[in-house]
């Protein structure tokens, strides 16, 4: 038994001349974004010639397709006002041919349903209606729902080739006044190229996400090339206002499984897909992607409600105080401060939450991305206070309580090797650094990135090595101090009482062609603390190097130090030493033991209660 009659939708369909009929000068028409933009009736809107379509007022949230032409907005025929430039060119802008309305998309919703913005048509795209006579927005819920309710007249454009999605997405037939046939295909976008670099900014985000960790995940070649760096991570989460192919990977290899967010859980959240027409087709109804209003994707504290929240963002320009510049909307799709507030504010919320900005060193021009001050830029979030950390294919930058001079030291570090002595000397100009800092340009190309591991010891106790940076300085000296008077005597071979920052300076920046030295970090990223380090100064004459090394003694009895000698053992024999010295009280037992134990040959001789060793390298060194 039929317990609903099939509704006779077919009945109601209209040429698009009709609908066109009904519009008149200075009005306001609603186009849904992206996708699902009505292409057939903005398409025919624009060709026309008709009197009455004359002055007209486009209101869409953002532009992301060309079917709005700069023809028409210079011919008056319509005006686009839209809170998000996406596509419009520069030249549009500048002709003051389009309004833009400042806002961030968790506002937006309560803006069109206050009248705020006047809506007196709508034009939305749906899907077929199905045997009872419903119908879904698709690939954008947007504020589909409040331009309806605003709108005099309500035109649904069906399309066959959207997406059936799920979330709130369904409305009725019966919503609409008029429904016109699509002839044109859905907006698609191709998948963004990747380069090199950008694998490697991606590379360097991706050692930063943890198992169960909740991102969001924006457009472009960023979120193209983190994709592709996040196998072997389990149970993430993904909170975007846009869904796109790389996330509809991750679901498929089942990294994002979704199942540690309390919030819509084992689901996907999202505004927006864009993407290509193979996503489209695999989002037709699929439960596990919910897509729900921008206000409710984009509100901070529905994204705070998410554990260990990581927002990433694909900024244009960094200063060396943490300020960025985010890309402006001369392309296709663009990203502003309106959707990168409100995820930068729901990471701040989030317990365990944090922020990350990714940029190549140097744009497409090789010009430097990483400057002394970014306030000839316009769309800048100034947020400095927020922004946790900055990635380049250099490395990563913490900036997350670090003074100005910190953040300038870090930032520099990861711009491009070429521009690093500029930035320096500009830092030093503007009183940022020290008028006595220290920069080794030799250096700058040849920091060992490469050491880079981290290693479990008992007890669960997580450390990560990599080699020591100039912006170290801070945590090397705060290392000192927590060192007890027998550990530095045990170091230092004297009672040293201070470590001021001409001293350790020059120790934190070594030449890397003779020094190497590695740091034990602990602690998230943006708040590490450095609790070990060891170097060899290699010595030209004899090919040995001496060694040293030390452990903060709250870390003591892990195997630290074990691990750390070894490193340098085998980093060593990959430079072709051929052994280690070192003079270590005889007192220092611990020291003792470990490169007695790692050495078979080892050479000691006690002077004075100094023991001066002589350790060459077996032809087997064990790897940490």
């Amino acid at each position: 038994m039929q317990l609903h009659p099939q509704p006779d939708w077919l009945s109601r369909l209209v040429p698009v001349d009709e609908v066109l009929s009904r519009i008149r000068p200075g009005m306001s028409i609603f186009l849904g974004t992206g996708v699902a933009e009505p292409r057939t009736l903005v398409r025919r809107l624009m060709a026309s010639e008709d009197n009455n379509l004359k002055d007209l007022e486009l209101v869409q949230i953002a532009s992301h397709g060309n079917d709005i032409s700069l023809d028409a907005l210079r011919a008056h025929k319509c005006r686009l006002k839209t809170f998000f430039p996406g596509w419009v060119s520069r030249e549009a802008l500048s002709e003051g041919l389009v309004d833009l309305i400042p806002s961030r998309y968790s506002q937006i919703r309560r803006v069109i349903a206050s009248g705020q913005v006047p809506i007196e048509v709508a034009f939305v795209q749906i899907t077929p209606p199905n045997e009872l006579g419903y119908s879904s927005l698709g690939a954008a819920v947007d504020v589909a729902r409040e331009a309806m309710a605003k709108a005099n007249l309500v035109v649904g454009e069906i399309n066959p080739q959207v997406p059936f999605t799920l979330g709130d997405t369904i409305v009725s037939v019966e919503d609409f006044d008029l429904l016109v046939e699509a002839v044109d295909p859905p907006v698609y976008f191709e998948r963004w190229s990747v380069d090199g670099v950008m694998e490697k900014v991606a590379a360097n985000i991706a050692t930063l996400i943890e198992d169960g960790d909740c991102l969001t995940f924006s457009i472009g070649s960023l979120f193209e090339a983190l994709s592709r760096c996040l196998d072997g991570k389990r149970d993430l989460g993904l909170h975007s206002p846009f869904f796109t192919d790389a996330q509809m990977d991750l679901v498929k290899k089942g990294i994002a499984t979704n199942r540690c967010k309390p919030t819509f859980r084992g689901k996907s959240l999202a505004s927006y897909a864009v993407g290509t027409a193979e996503l489209m087709q695999w989002l037709d109804r699929n439960p596990i992607v919910e897509f729900q209003c921008i206000d409710s994707v984009c509100d901070p504290v529905q994204i705070g409600r998410n554990p260990h929240f990581f927002g990433i963002f694909h900024v244009r320009k960094v200063d060396l105080s943490g300020l960025i510049a985010l890309h402006e909307g001369s392309t296709r799709v663009a990203v502003g401060p309106g959707e990168t507030i409100d995820f930068v504010v729901g990471a701040e919320i989030s317990p365990g939450g944090r922020s990350v900005c990714g940029l190549p060193s140097r744009n497409r021009e090789g010009k430097p991305n990483i400057l002394l001050s970014i306030k000839d830029y316009p769309s800048q979030l100034n947020l400095r206070e927020s922004v946790n950390m900055v990635a380049t294919e250099y490395g990563v930058a913490p900036l997350k309580w670090r003074t100005l001079r910190e953040r300038a030291q870090a930032l520099i570090e990861i711009a491009h090797p070429d521009d690093r002595e500029q930035l320096f000397q500009e830092a030093k100009a503007a009183k940022i650094l020290y008028q006595d800092q220290i920069f080794l340009k030799e250096s700058a190309h040849l920091y060992p990135v490469e050491i880079a591991l981290r290693h479990t010891f008992k007890d669960g106790l997580e450390v990560r090595f990599r080699a020591i940076k100039p912006s170290d300085e801070g945590e090397m000296r705060r290392l000192f101090y927590r060192f007890s008077e027998r550990a530095v005597y045990y170091r230092y071979f004297a009672p040293v009482k201070s470590m001021p920052h001409a001293r350790m300076q020059a120790y934190v920046n070594v030449d890397y062609r003779k020094i190497l030295s590695i740091v034990g970090l602990m602690g998230d990223p943006e708040e590490e603390q450095i609790i070990a380090e060891g170097r060899f100064i290699q010595e030209p004459s004899t090919n040995f190097a001496e060694v040293a090394f030390v452990v903060d003694e709250r870390f003591q009895g892990y195997g630290i130090a074990t691990f750390l000698y070894r490193m340098l053992l085998r980093l060593a024999r990959e430079r072709g030493i051929r052994g280690f010295t070192a003079e270590i009280l005889a007192s220092n037992k611990a020291m003792l033991r470990i490169m007695e134990k790692e050495s078979r040959t080892m050479e000691a001789k006690l002077f004075q209660g100094v023991y001066a060793l002589k350790a060459p390298f077996d032809d087997e060194t064990p790897s940490p």
